[in-house]
């Protein structure tokens, strides 16, 4: 199995799968010194939650795996490329501090310039539980680990610097923001071509977050993926359609700094399946949707059955993913087997609309060989447990909104090549 194909950036709060690093680290080099010097945005402060900022997106499932928007920071600003994750909520970048361990990226690793986060600034307090706090003393500097699903794992300081933002009124801005500055990472076979990791966990120093705290945005944000390659992510409410979209409240149970729906059920082809109690997590991190075994192996089941009689066969030979279908000639789009396989669909049991619809396209690829591939993964397998993941294909052409001033996630068909006006 290729596991470039196979991205999965979900941080859990405990060990049985993934979790925050509690251990003291290292500090940086002296490239990185404790200093109270701050720098003033170049720019006049917008109105208090009066706009949101925009980004174009690229990125596709298949074959690259992953979402990314570019974001500068600094002053001068330099752009990055950072790999958009609602399921981790530390923003990092690739580090020069001297960098211990660092990847190939798409641009030189960012230069700190005496911009430490000290261990008494409440941002550093908020990755850590209170029990795991690895600081001696106030002045010293906010050490901080993450270790993500795919094995990957990113090390270093926290540092604040200007991330300059065009908001939707007209206005330029440079916040400072806390992000990490990674100075050691271990990488897994499917690590992006990124700079960096930009997180949109539900915790007090996401990006979102902070931007909410200095009065520029809404807690809000919102991205729409084309399954076409590409796409909009945006930061603050201004964008959010008041018609046409189904809200759901997040689940009073979800995971720590996590996206999380209340119970659903699973349909198929508006069947139900049985499956019900399924807790989902909203993870763009993910390339694929993650099944816990029983689920999975359940809609495996029914698919695979449903496919008796039809011009499909196992193609055993190709590796993109656990499972893959070969028809009479090569497939060049889902379309061309759309009409062999039925939808899922996710009903969820606290709300009494629209489910949330899974047409073949969003559990379906067609591989470089030209066969179709199924998109859902057991995450059991994958070292998940019996959660479940809804990953980047799942949420290919709609608009996802979460809606942390509200507790609540929606969503709603897009064209999510064009962004919508504001």
């Amino acid at each position: 199995m290729d596991d470039k194909r196979k991205r999965t950036r979900l941080i859990v709060s405990f060990s049985l799968i993934v979790f925050i690093l509690c251990a003291t680290f290292r500090g940086c080099s002296s490239a990185i010194t404790q200093s109270r010097n701050k720098k003033k945005a170049q720019s006049s402060n917008p109105n208090r939650f009066g706009s949101s900022a925009v980004f174009q997106v690229w990125g596709n499932v298949y074959p690259d795996g992953y979402y990314y928007v570019t974001l500068n920071v600094g002053n001068p600003a330099k752009p990055y490329h950072l790999d958009i994750d609602t399921g981790s909520d530390l923003t990092w970048l690739q580090c020069d501090a001297p960098c211990v361990h660092c990847f190939k990226a798409p641009h030189p690793p960012y230069k700190p310039k005496n911009n430490v986060v000290f261990c008494k600034d409440p941002l550093c307090a908020s990755i850590y539980s209170s029990k795991s706090q690895p600081c001696k003393k106030p002045t010293d500097q906010c050490d901080y680990g993450v270790e993500y699903a795919d094995q990957g794992s990113s090390l270093g300081v926290l540092v604040k610097d200007a991330f300059p933002l065009r908001f939707t009124n007209g206005s330029l801005f440079g916040p400072p923001l806390v992000f990490g500055c990674g100075y050691d990472q271990q990488i897994s076979s499917s690590h992006p071509f990124t700079d960096g990791v930009l997180g949109l966990g539900n915790g007090k120093i996401s990006i979102v977050s902070q931007l909410r705290d200095m009065g520029l945005t809404r807690n809000v944000f919102g991205h729409c993926l084309s399954s076409q390659g590409g796409g909009f992510l945006f930061f603050g409410d201004d964008l959010v359609p008041s018609q046409r979209i189904v809200w759901m409240p997040m689940s009073p149970n979800s995971l720590e700094k996590h996206y999380s729906s209340g119970p659903a059920e699973l349909l198929f082809g508006q069947q139900s399946t049985g499956l019900k109690g399924l807790y989902m997590v909203f993870d763009s991190g993910s390339s694929y949707t993650y099944f816990s075994s029983l689920a999975y192996k359940s809609t495996l089941s029914l698919l695979t059955n449903d496919l008796v009689g039809k011009p499909l066969k196992v193609a055993n030979d190709d590796h993109t993913l656990p499972i893959c279908w070969k028809a009479a000639k090569p497939l060049k789009s889902v379309q061309d087997v759309k009409n062999y396989f039925k939808p899922l669909a996710l009903s969820f049991t606290n709300i009494q609309s629209v489910p949330l619809e899974l047409p073949p396209e969003a559990y379906l690829i067609i591989s470089e060989h030209g066969n179709v591939c199924f998109g859902i993964l057991n995450g059991t397998e994958a070292g998940l447990g019996n959660f479940n993941l809804i990953g980047d294909i799942s949420m290919q052409d709609k608009m996802v909104v979460y809606d942390l001033e509200k507790q609540q996630i929606g969503w709603a068909p897009a064209n999510c090549k064009i962004p919508p006006k504001s």
